[in-house]
């Protein structure tokens, strides 16, 4: 009776050590790579901007280039609305 009592209790203390050893903490992100994400969406909002912008052929490649750097520098300075067009000059 007490082989299969200690038997019993070793098969529970394994149990708990595997359960515990196979828990991994979780890190949140680090700031390094928060930011790089940021630039990554950044760049990608540039794109999208400069795509739209061609697409609709009523503006010069110029142009185009000035709403992708519009939106790059609203995403650099963290504003999350940037304005579709360059503003007037």
């Amino acid at each position: 009776m007490s082989r299969e009592r200690a038997l019993r209790r070793a098969f529970c203390a394994l149990a708990a050590v595997v359960t515990l050893a196979s828990v991994t903490p979780v890190y949140a992100q680090t700031q390094g790579m928060e930011r790089r994400d940021e630039r990554h969406d950044t760049r990608a909002g540039g794109r999208a901007a400069k795509q739209a912008c061609k697409a609709g052929d009523e503006k010069t490649r110029a142009e185009c280039r000035q709403v992708k750097h519009t939106t790059k520098q609203h995403g650099r300075q963290g504003t999350t609305n940037a304005p579709a067009e360059p503003p007037a000059q």
